[in-house]
């Protein structure tokens, strides 16, 4: 069955594109499982776009380009199976996929089987090239009916990007999870942009379906498909904090096979994974500074009773943040404080008259994981 917890796993858009090919993701299961990220709780091995022929076979089925996957896609499937790791592909709901390779549309049955065939364990599903005319709902429903049908447990990724009002029926697609932005790319006001579109949907995620804020751009650095500007290493901290804590998917889109060591402590930080893999899947709420968009402060209470507290600074100068334990649920005239850690320095931190404060630079953020303890 399929795990009640955001996903987490990598995907080969963010740095390759249609570069792909089974060394490629066989190479990268290697690297996800020696390099610790598989421990760590990244199990999803997702080719994306422009993994097939520019034609169906005759009998209607897709098939994998011969000459990027020579294999085919079950022994892709097999081999990442016996790395104790699950595989994901990608299609689409419209005439065609985003890079114009055959796509799902009116052939959503037959597609399901062929995934499941092959050992797919995780379809992402594109908004490209819909029809004008068709209803992007009804695309949805007919693909996760598709799937529950196909005789495979295959995790469900919406990709609609937020559009028409998906907000509003992704939950009735059988999605576990759904984009809820457009595309990330590796710059710091990309990052700042999908955290703020967050603010009036976070009633809409959660347990069974996920928002999803798109690929990790951590550890890109400027290279790749999507690569652009880059960010530093305080952004891509930020980044990975901001997912967590709104229970994002956690999917990586950096070249693993090259990453450093400040990107792997930062894909691999136990006390955030712990928040955003929390069992009982509440949902995240926030407060605005001062009303202000780009001081966001977010909160989960998780499962044994402990809550996790990120203060966020979106601003391009230092902010001085702060929060009371009352909006966390914690009373003065209870006579109990807030006591914890924080996630990437490790520092001890407690309520202070009933506060929780930190200055923090541009770009920057910290994360706490507090307990409720008697004064």
């Amino acid at each position: 069955m399929i795990k009640n917890i955001p996903p987490m796993g990598w995907n080969t858009w963010n740095t390759f594109a249609e570069n792909i090919n089974e060394e490629l993701v066989l190479t990268s299961a290697d690297v996800l499982v020696s390099s610790g990220l598989k421990d760590a709780g990244y199990e999803y091995i997702v080719v994306d776009d422009c993994w097939a022929l520019r034609e169906r076979d005759i009998e209607g089925r897709l098939v994998p380009d011969p000459a990027k996957f020579p294999h085919g896609m079950k022994y892709v499937a097999d081999a990442i199976h016996a790395k104790g790791l699950k595989f994901g592909m990608y299609s689409c709901c419209g005439n065609m996929t985003c890079a114009q390779y055959p796509s799902s549309f009116n052939r959503e049955f037959i597609d399901a089987e062929t995934f499941s065939g092959w050992g797919v364990d995780f379809l992402k599903y594109d908004y490209c090239f819909k029809p004008i005319s068709a209803d992007g709902k009804n695309l949805y429903r007919r693909m996760g009916l598709a799937l529950a049908n196909c005789g495979r447990d295959i995790l469900f990724s919406g990709c609609s990007w937020g559009s028409d009002n998906t907000h509003e029926w992704i939950g009735t697609t059988g999605a576990n999870m759904w984009r809820s932005t457009g595309d990330i790319v590796d710059t710091w006001d990309s990052v700042k942009e999908l955290i703020q579109k967050q603010y009036d949907i976070l009633p809409y995620g959660g347990v069974g379906c996920f928002n999803d804020m798109d690929m990790l751009i951590v550890g890109m650095h400027g290279k790749g498909h999507v690569g652009l500007k880059g960010c530093t290493e305080e952004e891509y901290k930020l980044h990975f904090a901001a997912w967590c804590m709104l229970a994002s998917p956690l999917m990586i889109g950096c070249d693993i096979r090259s990453m450093d060591g400040a990107t792997k402590a930062i894909l691999t930080n136990k006390m955030l994974i712990g928040i955003q893999q929390d069992a009982r899947g509440n949902r995240p709420f926030l407060f605005k500074l001062w009303g202000n968009d780009a001081l966001p402060i977010i909160v989960r209470y998780l499962e044994n009773g402990d809550i996790a507290l990120g203060l966020f600074n979106l601003t391009d100068g230092k902010a001085h943040l702060w929060v009371t334990a009352d909006d966390l649920g914690v009373p003065e005239i209870a006579g109990r404080m807030l006591a914890g850690t924080e996630a990437y320095s490790g520092r001890e931190v407690r309520s202070e008259n009933g506060v929780i404060m930190a200055t923090l630079d541009a770009h920057a953020c910290e994360v706490y994981r507090l307990k409720v303890v008697k004064k």
